[in-house]
């Protein structure tokens, strides 16, 4: 030991540096940069990602050759094969996208493409680095403007959309060929879920799967001091739900540079400016299969925010996460509550299907809860500085194999389609409830027969409205709706419409389909909205051949004809709508089951 010390002090720093040079290029922050044009066939570099634990490892490298404008004018890809470690068993795994690619010590890309499907061929496609960095040059927004940026629907388009699976994308848009049939294609992103059921899980993975997203069950570990030391070869997740289940996308990070992270070297989903919550992720271990090869992992603490979500990769800065939606889950049945929360990130396209998630997800999570019963809703989601969206709403057991759950699911993603569907501002979601009581039985009657005691009335007159109704599997009752003729009623014919309130719904849209052009903001919007009928009523409504004038979010019944020439619609195209029958009295009752079915009853007034 005592020899050891007397040794010079140039032998000690020779060994210091020994082991620095020794270190792996993939510890470096702020690399040196290998130029695209210095690549050439043959050549021999390494790449650096995980297959389990924390230990990266290294991977060896022989370009094959340069795809000129393979993803676009361009956007170069560089074609390597891959050999060492496990990646002769795994081919190129779902996780593996973002791994750094190395020649001479200098970072060239990153691994983001793979050969289709069913193949473990160790052959990759890189992301030139240089492409990678561009994605800087749009990153002098805000990440607090990411979802200002999202295109909203055309006034006329303000449609409820459908909660059927996402349409594919276009392959051939995202496929490099090859020759021979083959192709390149992005390597999957895995969206690792806990605490989400099977059943919550089969229903929506077709979802994101349309969103270039492959379910994969996985989980979370406590936040430590050690999330926030990551290097390139790491893992790390985009943070989408967290709470009482927690989903995050997971990718390789390519590079940190002055304390921004590149990953993937492919888009995640091609959202441009974003705030997603940047978390550490920690691979489990490595899942070999010849359909696709993927990383099992666990996600860590909030490490930072995703601020761009581009064509040749996700950049975020190291850091606070971005601010995200708290949402609140409450089922009651006959024997318990639960009580469920999440946080949920705000993105237009991510929050729908996402909110529908954890609420669908939180229905079927109590014990208690059973199919065939009737489900009641009552929620809203909250706005900054607008009125609350109202979620109302009861549903009944259906036959056409649909979950019942799903109905609320459908629900929801609807009113945030809508909402954020808007053409006026991108709104700004601060909380989401969805409470859900589960009542026993399948609960609804089907209108069969309606009749007036009375065929002719003066205004002012009162009527008794009879109406046949049929409950599922039980005998037929009457209810009787006393009405009352309004004073300002026309001479001759009077309709009657006895409807649920879907059939009444109906009508409103086609009296006033055009009623997005007419209204001038978000607040006249939700008051439409929120005005919707509910269909565990019963309604009776009078309808007379008069003109209704549509200004903005009113209804003005029975207008003068010297109001109508003043307004002079011609010289106001979209401003106001005139349509030639007025509802002139509406009257409910609540009957604390769902209603279906409509008819028409004609009397006159004298």
């Amino acid at each position: 030991m005592k020899s050891l010390m007397r040794l010079r002090p140039g032998f000690w720093l020779a060994a210091l540096l020994f082991v620095f040079l020794a270190l792996p290029a993939v510890a470096q922050e702020n690399p040196a940069i290998f130029p695209l044009a210095d690549v050439t066939p043959g050549m021999k570099g390494v790449a650096y990602t995980i297959f389990s634990g924390d230990q990266i490892e290294k991977l060896d490298v022989t370009v094959l050759g340069i795809l000129k404008n393979a993803m676009g004018p361009q956007q170069d890809i560089i074609l390597v094969e891959l050999a060492g470690a496990d990646v002769a068993k795994t081919g190129v795994v779902a996780g593996m996208s973002g791994s750094p690619v190395y020649f001479d010590g200098k970072l060239a890309g990153a691994i983001s493409l793979k050969i289709g499907l069913f193949s473990k061929d160790p052959i990759a496609g890189v992301t030139p680095i240089q492409n990678m960095l561009d994605i800087e040059k749009s990153m002098t927004q805000p990440a607090t403007q990411a979802v200002a940026n999202a295109s909203p629907q055309a006034a006329s388009d303000l449609t409820i959309p459908s909660m059927s699976p996402a349409p594919a994308t276009d392959e051939n848009a995202t496929r490099v060929p090859l020759g021979g049939g083959q192709f390149l294609i992005p390597i999957e992103t895995p969206l690792i879920f806990s605490g989400v059921l099977p059943q919550a899980l089969s229903r929506f993975s077709s979802n994101f799967q349309a969103l270039g997203m492959s379910a994969m069950a996985g989980g979370t570990v406590p936040p430590s001091p050690e999330d926030a030391q990551v290097q390139p070869g790491d893992m790390v997740g985009m943070d989408l739900v967290s709470g009482d289940i927690s989903v995050a996308a997971g990718c390789t990070v390519t590079a940190i540079i002055r304390g921004r992270v590149f990953v993937c070297g492919h888009p995640f989903n091609g959202l441009g400016s974003v705030a997603l919550p940047m978390t550490r992720a920690y691979v489990v271990t490595t899942l070999a299969s010849s359909l696709e090869s993927t990383k099992i992992m666990n996600t860590g603490g909030v490490i930072g925010t995703f601020q761009q979500d581009t064509t040749t990769g996700v950049v975020g800065q190291l850091g606070g996460g971005p601010p995200t939606i708290p949402v609140e889950i409450n089922l009651t049945t006959s024997t318990q509550q639960r009580h469920f929360h999440f946080r949920v990130v705000e993105n237009p396209k991510l929050t729908p299907l996402l909110v529908a998630m954890v609420a669908y997800n939180g229905v079927l999570s109590n014990t208690a809860y059973s199919e065939g019963t009737t489900l009641e809703m009552n929620g809203e989601i909250s706005l900054e500085g607008h009125p609350s969206v109202d979620l109302r709403d009861m549903f009944v057991p259906s036959d056409t194999g649909m979950p019942d759950a799903f109905q609320i699911a459908a629900t929801v993603e609807a009113a945030f389609g809508i909402i954020y569907g808007n053409p006026y501002e991108q709104p700004k979601v601060s909380k989401v409830t969805v409470n859900v009581d589960s009542l026993s039985s399948s609960r609804w009657s089907q209108i069969e027969g309606a009749w007036s005691d009375k065929s002719e009335v003066s205004p002012g007159d009162n009527l008794n409205i009879k109406v046949l109704l049929r409950p599922y599997r039980g005998e037929p009752f009457l209810r009787e709706i006393p009405v009352t003729v309004p004073p300002q009623a026309s001479q001759g014919n009077l309709q009657i419409l006895v409807s649920d309130a879907s059939s009444l719904n109906r009508m409103r849209e086609l009296f006033g389909g055009a009623a997005q052009n007419r209204l001038r903001d978000l607040d006249e919007l939700i008051r439409v909205i929120n005005r919707e009928r509910q269909n565990d009523c019963l309604y009776v409504t009078l309808l007379q051949n008069t003109p209704t004038l549509l200004v903005e979010d009113k209804e003005l019944p029975d207008v003068p004809a010297s109001e109508i020439n003043v307004l002079d619609q011609r010289r106001a195209p979209g401003g106001a709508q005139l349509l030639y029958q007025s509802v002139i009295g509406e009257h409910s009752v609540p009957m604390n089951q769902v209603i279906a079915g409509q008819q028409y009853l004609s009397i006159t007034v004298k």
